[in-house]
This record gives structure tokens, C-alpha cells and sequence, in this order.
């Protein structure tokens, strides 16, 4: 199998050109995809804990807290204990985090209009749903097993 006919591959490379589109409309607004991505996770009235961040944008807890102290650095967060449970954390988006929540938004939602105007709706709703499949897969398998059953399957087929 050519490596352009698996299925990972073709995932990667899509999202790594989704990303350097990103990165280039987000360094001229000086953030990062990753600065940007958080900052659209953090909700806007309310402040978001910092322990939902990372989970949402699929980050290790170190790595979040590295970005948190650089957006924090920058200006764009600030932190405040919750009102409720002291030992909770909550993010909350400065002014200048706000505007670039928004460009980030406006930005996210420019290319998600034009592929759906490029792209006709219903091979969209089979991307999606065959990318749902694809996320279910993983979730409910482990690659050790996977392995074991493509080679049950190679030695059944030969």
C-alpha cells in the first residue's frame, strides 16, 4: 500500500496544511494555531477551568500549562480562583484576549465557509460521519489489537 492510500496519511497531511494556513493568518495577529485554538476555548463570560482546556484541544497538561503562562505573559489570559471551590482555577480572556478570540473565530469560520461552498454537502456529511467512524475506531481500540487483527485477517486472505 503507497503511503498516499492510508488513511492516517491522508489525515495528516490535510491537517498539517489546515495548520500552516492557520499559522500564517494567526503569526500576522502574533499568535500561534495553538494560542489561537485555546483561546477559543475559553469562554467568555464565565472563564473556563483550566483543567477542561486541555482535554479540549487534545494537549498534554504540560504543554498547556507552558502556553497558559506564555498567553498570560502576552497579555491575552489572566487567572482567578473560582468563587466556589478555591482550589479550582479559572482562565479568563483579557481585552486584547477577547479580540484575538474573536479574529480567531472570524478566521476559523472563513474556511469552514469556503469549503462548504467548495465542496458539495453531501460528500461533507460522508466526510464527517466516515471521520466519526474513524475517531470511534481509535477510541475503542488499542493499536496492539489492531495490529493482531489485520494480521489474523492477512493470514485468513492469503
Amino acid at each position: 500500500m503507497k503511503r498516499e492510500e492510508t488513511v492516517d496519511y491522508n489525515i495528516k497531511t490535510a491537517w498539517h496544511a489546515i495548520n500552516r494556513m492557520y499559522n500564517q493568518e494567526a503569526l500576522k495577529n502574533d499568535i500561534t494555531t495553538s494560542i489561537g485554538f485555546v483561546l477559543l476555548n475559553i469562554n467568555s463570560t464565565e472563564g473556563t477551568p483550566a483543567t477542561k482546556i486541555a482535554p479540549l484541544i487534545g494537549l498534554e497538561s504540560r504543554s498547556l500549562v507552558r502556553m497558559l503562562k506564555s498567553m498570560e505573559e502576552k497579555g491575552l489570559i489572566y487567572r482567578k480562583s473560582d468563587p466556589i471551590d478555591k482550589r479550582m482555577v479559572r482562565i479568563f480572556l483579557t481585552r486584547q484576549g477577547q479580540q484575538k478570540k474573536d479574529i480567531a473565530f472570524e478566521t476559523v469560520m472563513a474556511f469552514n465557509q469556503y469549503v462548504y461552498q467548495k465542496i458539495p454537502a453531501k460528500q461533507l456529511k460522508i466526510f464527517f460521519k466516515v471521520i466519526q467512524q474513524i475517531n470511534q475506531i481509535v477510541e475503542e481500540n488499542n493499536l496492539s489489537e489492531i495490529t493482531k487483527s489485520n494480521q489474523r485477517y492477512e493470514t485468513y486472505h492469503q
